[in-house]
Formats: structure tokens, sequence, C-alpha cells
């Protein structure tokens, strides 16, 4: 089976608080009768476009992949782990949560019996464009139930400005919601298990509002909890490439690379990886083979590859994501670089 990168096809999904034209990311999705809120760039059901698995579907290759593809620590006896999205906000979304590992188990086991962690990298953003994530610190339990209620949950969140480049990491449990005006590329624990609070009064063109979870809501919010905040990413040079060092936890390490010169890199044989191009174009070069890439595709990096080379052809940035071992991984290169332990620390979520 040759081992090689290969771009995964997006899935899209209607929201109605998406756009209707995803230009320039998708070009070919312009001029759209029904709002596209979300492309699934690792859904079970995205397609390979090119290599050994062209035309299958992930979740249907995924289960049988040997070590070589899926890496020595990863288990291909469950779903693809990382589920990576592009979103587009042209309104809010609704106020929601999502539950943790423990929660998920218990009271999901039918949607997958697992909670949802992520990460949001933005893409570009409008003047003014923002997230909420998070409660007040005086926010109690009892007190978000009657604001919900009342039409007034809204207020109980931490606002969070957002430019292009900025990136939030989003625990299981924290309440929050996107923005009006924001293109984010979400990396997240493979789940999709939501309980909306409030969905700002919205109705579908038959009428129907969508449903809320209150209750379960309440029970899997994480309450007197520090609020998330922006990422202070670190930043160091290798070489050719600028790498942008954003988070690691359980589920996924992400970082973004910045290059305008050809990078040798190397896969390690511990897991796979996910790249995801932002922005430019070129080749990758890898087993005697050249793959094009262009923005907003996304490319699977089998364990045991080993040495590749991106050759751009124009300047190039990227999303770079992965399982980690554990969380030494994701220290030595900035230990490495000179980066001291406590600013490391503050990237790690273990």
């Amino acid at each position: 089976m040759n081992l090689r990168p290969s771009r995964l096809e997006p899935i899209f999904s209607p929201r109605p608080w998406g756009a209707k034209s995803l230009a320039p990311y998708f070009p070919e999705k312009s001029n759209l009768a029904e709002p596209l809120g979300e492309a699934w760039l690792t859904g079970s059901d995205s397609k390979f476009a090119d290599g050994p698995f062209a035309g299958k579907s992930l979740g249907e290759v995924w289960p049988s992949l040997p070590i070589a593809w899926t890496g020595a620590r990863v288990h291909p006896d469950h779903a693809f782990p990382i589920l990576v999205k592009f979103i587009f906000s042209e309104e809010k979304l609704s106020l929601q949560v999502h539950p943790d590992d423990a929660y998920a188990r218990e009271h999901e086991q039918s949607a997958g019996g697992r909670g949802k962690t992520e990460m949001w990298y933005a893409v570009s953003a409008r003047p003014g464009a923002e997230v909420l994530a998070g409660l007040k610190s005086a926010v109690t339990r009892e007190s978000f139930k009657r604001a919900i209620l009342d039409g007034s949950a809204e207020d109980c969140l931490l606002h969070v400005p957002m430019s292009s480049g900025d990136a939030i990491f989003i625990p299981a449990g924290t309440v929050h919601t996107i923005g009006a005006g924001l293109v984010l590329c979400e990396i997240q624990q493979l789940s999709d298990i939501t309980y909306r609070v409030f969905d700002y009064n919205r109705r579908d063109a038959h009428g129907r509002a969508r449903e809320l979870h209150i209750e379960k809501a309440l029970a899997a919010a994480k309450f007197g909890e520090p609020s998330p905040g922006k990422i202070a990413p670190v930043k160091i040079q290798q070489g050719a490439i600028i790498k942008t060092f954003f988070a690691a936890c359980p589920y996924f390490a992400a970082e973004k690379w910045e290059f305008a010169s050809a990078v040798n890199a190397a896969t390690k044989p511990e897991h796979f990886e996910l790249q995801i191009i932002l922005d430019g174009a070129g080749t990758m070069k890898a087993s005697g083979e050249s793959i094009p890439y262009a923005r907003a595709q996304a490319f699977l990096f089998p364990a045991a590859l080993g040495a590749f080379t991106l050759a751009p052809s124009a300047p190039t940035s990227l999303l770079r994501t992965y399982v980690p071992s554990d969380p030494a991984e994701f220290f030595v290169p900035l230990a490495a670089a000179g980066i001291d332990s406590a600013t490391i620390a503050k990237l790690v979520h273990w």
C-alpha cells in the first residue's frame, strides 16, 4: 500500500447562520440559495480525492488501516479521532455547550459517548468580530437557568474580540457561541454532541424552532472555572518554517506553519498527522510522488511516511494537527528553542 499524503474532500452542511458564498476558500460554493455554515474536512463521510483510497470515505477506510497509516499509538478500532471543519458565520451561532467524556459516556452512548473539546483558529475576521466563550465568574447554575428562561443568557458570557490569526481553546463544558463575520478552522475531538440553550428565536423555512437542550446543558456546563480566553501562542523559527504553537491536549495538538521556500520535514511513527492549507499553493513531494496543494484543502499524512518536502509556488500557511503521544512531544521543540517551561505549560491542557 503506497504511503503518501492523501487529500480529503469536504462535506458541506447547511446552517441557518451560515453564508451564501464560501469564496475564496471554496469558490464553487457561491451565490447559494441556502446558507452553508460548515465544511467538514475529516468527517466519516469525507471521501479521499486521491491516493490509494480514492473514492472511498474516511469512515469506510479508517477501521482497516494498518499501523503504518494510523501510527502505533492511535487505535483504528475507534472512529477517526480528530474532526476538522471550516465554520462560516454570517450570524451568531446558538448559545451552546458540549459535554465532557464522563458525561457523554453516561448519557450519550447512542451518539458515540465522547465529549467535545475544541480549538478555533480565525482564518479571517471582519472588524468587530467576536466570540463569546466562558461564563462570567459570578454566574451560577441557578442564575444561568433564570437567564436562559428570561432570554438574557448572552449577558452571562464573556466577549472575546477576534482578529485574523487569533486562536482560542474551548474545553468541554465551556458555554460559548461564535459571532458573525468569522471564518474559523475548528479542530476538535470527534463528537457532534451539542446542547443548545438559546437560538435567538430563529425559525426555519417551515416556521420551526431548533430544539433546545436546557437541562442537559445545565448539567454539562462548568461553573466557577476560569474563562478559556485567547491563546497566547508561542512562535519559533525552524529553518525555512515559522512555527506557531497553539495548544496540546489528549485529543489533539495544533500548530501553524508558514513558509515561502521549500521545507523538509518528516512524520512520526507514533501517529498520523493532518495538514490543512490556509493559504498558498505548491507541491507535496513524498514517496516519489508530487502532489499539488491549494487553499482550504486537507491532507492525511500516514505515520510511517517519513521524510517529505513542501515546495510552495506561493507563500503558504497551514495548520498541522495530530493526536499527541504525551505532553512531552509538544514540549520538546519549544524547549529546544529556549522557550521556558512556564510559557509552554500555558498551552498544554492535560
